[in-house]
């Protein structure tokens, strides 16, 4: 499909343009993507499927508005009101004639008659009351909406052609700068701090949480709140946090680039997100701050009533507000772990709900249905890679059958646990199927046609391109199995199979070796895998708890640092290790989508000695989760490579 997409990108200071330039990138992997930023570019609907209009309610979305008059396609409303921006395209251009217009033909001779007071400037406009939408809603093909609020009320204002509730995408940033802007605020680690974030205009309940927060400091001392934004200039919002006596407790930083804003979200433990009135808009800096993991108050109006009752705090817009904002902010900062819970439910429902490839996929769907004229329904969230459900234990003994020599026993015992695992996450397989062990050491290769149900297993091994050796095996039972073991060096040869021919990858205990190009290794995988295929990795954990506790001891963290002592072995050196979070960075820019992520015993069990590291981290509020010797990976095939170089993995 080509589509025109016509929006503000950054480094406009709109929410929707940073929304924006994250679907995009997810649009391109399925779609032929233009963007229209302005009015600078030619646009030739013919070149087209279909347009998508961005349209917020200021005046960084006129071009796109007048483009949707002109050229109908899909508008996508972020708010149930646009009066704002049909001010700026006519007030702000003096043109009086055309806002009067617009007022009547919005809201017949009611709203004439108060346009024509707005005129003599006997008042301000009815930015409230006239939503302004009607024009753009006659003029659209389909609209797509963030929550059933805004669908409502396009359904109230006569729209009645199809519309699709596609969540705002949610970004998922890092939290490691937690601490480093703790630090720049001159807190520890065990301060409570609560942010406000975004535009600090009164509407987002600043004077009312400013009040809240006032009492919160009579009975825990100790707290601070930051507030991070752009100041309105109406708003006397030092003269108010002077007044209630907050100087020493509140900070304004002021605006700060996207880095710094994330980074002061990071630092909070509780985020204030309150909206009265509303008319529907969704906060990009909710999405943020739900992705980070953070407990967040919002109202209980509009589109935010929406969110699961596990994912925020929802506190009421009447006399209850304040009272209701103390008794939520003084239960979380008293009760830490209260807040990291109701964060932790927040950061799962959005990496189910809002992720960006999800959001992109919906609005392709629902362009291809208003193309069609289909009923449009929401697709539900991708299912994980299917697993192998076989129990662990006749998979030990059937490993055990094919352990013919001391030296293939001595090593199963080793890494029994590993083989388990990595069987158990594998996906099953059909007789049409094929499988390729990278690797391959003969010890769970038999199981990948016998209990996984393949239809051809192939192995792979370091040695000369261009060698294909024949391994046979004979279980103690009598069973036989064979298959190839292709050598090649997987981060310099081309592999000697054809494009899209393999279902699944093994990639074991491999990884880590590589010397030199491992994005070359990956780039191969992902050109031998089929659209949907799945590759599992397991690799050892820089990150783990044992890492941990050996650099606070003074020991090098890695699983196996050490030099081979001259002589004859085919083993190799580890050369890098990864962390959980590198793997998932691999996998994205290899063109996977993780499914399946966790870590876990490696070579020997959990160590309770290691319970202080993760008190430790507890203490500074750093993950400890992923934090087992080794990392179990699977992912999905759903693109070409996005970054053959990631600076993350190359100088």
């Amino acid at each position: 499909m080509r589509v025109a997409f016509f929006s503000p990108l950054p480094p406009s200071r709109s929410g929707i343009a940073d929304y924006s330039a994250a679907l995009v990138e997810e649009l391109r992997k399925l779609a032929t993507v233009e963007v229209f930023a302005d009015a600078g570019k030619s646009f030739q609907p013919s070149s087209f499927d279909l347009p998508v209009y961005q349209i917020g309610n200021n005046a960084f979305h006129a071009h796109a508005y007048e483009m949707a008059l002109k050229h109908p396609g899909i508008a996508v409303l972020h708010e149930a009101n646009l009066h704002h921006l049909i001010c700026d395209l006519t007030i702000r251009r003096d043109d009086w004639d055309g806002y009067v217009t617009e007022a009547a033909y919005n809201g017949g001779d009611t709203a004439l008659a108060y346009a024509e007071r707005v005129r003599a400037l006997e008042t301000g406009p009815d930015y409230e009351g006239l939503p302004m939408l009607r024009r753009l809603l006659e003029r659209s093909r389909g609209l797509i909406v963030h929550s059933q609020f805004v669908a409502s009320e396009a359904r109230r204002a006569g729209f009645d052609k199809p519309i699709a509730v596609i969540p705002h995408g949610s970004w998922l940033p890092e939290t490691s700068g937690r601490l480093e802007y703790r630090h720049k605020l001159g807190l520890d680690e065990a301060v409570p701090l609560i942010g406000i974030f975004g535009f600090l205009k009164p509407y987002k309940r600043i004077a009312e949480s400013l009040r809240a927060f006032a009492r919160l400091v009579r009975v825990v001392p100790e707290a601070k709140l930051i507030l991070v934004g752009e100041e309105h200039p109406d708003f006397p919002l030092r003269r108010l946090i002077t007044s209630l006596g907050l100087d020493a407790a509140v900070r304004v930083v002021g605006f700060t680039p996207l880095e710094e804003f994330n980074g002061y979200l990071s630092a909070c433990d509780v985020v204030l997100n309150l909206r009265y009135p509303t008319v529907g808009e969704t906060s990009g800096t909710l999405l943020r701050a739900l992705g980070l993991g953070k407990a967040v108050i919002v109202s209980e109006v509009g589109a935010f009533a929406e969110f699961p009752d596990d994912v925020v705090c929802k506190v009421p817009v009447d006399s209850r507000e304040e009272d209701a904002l103390f008794e939520y902010l003084n239960t979380l900062v008293s009760r830490p772990h209260v807040a990291r819970a109701i964060g932790g439910h927040a950061r799962q429902w959005v990496e189910r709900e809002c992720a960006w490839p999800l959001a992109a996929s919906r609005y392709l769907e629902f362009m291809q249905c208003v193309l069609e004229g289909r009923e449009y329904v929401a697709q539900p969230v991708a299912p994980q890679a299917p697993k192998n459900d076989t129990p662990s234990a006749p998979v030990e003994a059937f490993l055990q059958t094919w352990s013919p020599t001391p030296a293939a026993v001595e090593y199963l015992d080793i890494h029994l646990t590993r083989l388990q695992r990595t069987l158990d996450l594998t996906p099953r397989g059909g007789d049409g199927d094929r499988v390729l062990e990278m690797g391959a050491y003969m010890q769970i290769t038999p199981a990948l046609r016998t209990k996984l149900g393949y239809g051809e297993v192939r192995g792979c091994y370091l040695g000369p391109l261009g060698r294909t050796d024949h391994k046979r095996a004979v279980s103690s039972e009598g069973e036989e199995f064979a298959c190839e073991i292709d050598l090649f060096n997987a981060e310099k040869d081309i592999f000697p199979y054809a494009d899209e021919s393999f279902a699944t990858v093994l990639c074991c205990e491999l990884i880590e070796h590589l010397e030199s190009d491992p994005m070359f290794m990956m780039a191969e995988i992902n050109r031998i895998l089929r659209p949907g295929g799945h590759l599992l990795l397991t690799t050892p954990n820089i990150g783990s708890l044992k890492a941990i506790r050996g650099i606070l001891q003074g020991y090098h963290p890695g699983f196996f640092p050490a030099y081979l002592k001259p002589g004859p072995t085919d083993d190799a050196r580890h050369n890098r290790e990864y962390t959980p979070k590198e793997i998932v960075l691999l996998f994205l820019d290899a063109g996977f989508e993780i499914t399946h992520l966790e870590t876990g015993p490696f070579r020997e069990l959990a160590r309770p000695e290691d319970q202080w590291v993760e008190h430790l981290l507890e203490r500074y509020l750093c993950p400890t989760d992923l934090r087992g010797d080794g990392i179990y990976a699977v992912g999905r095939k759903i693109g070409p490579v996005k970054q053959r170089y990631p600076s993350w993995l190359y100088s």
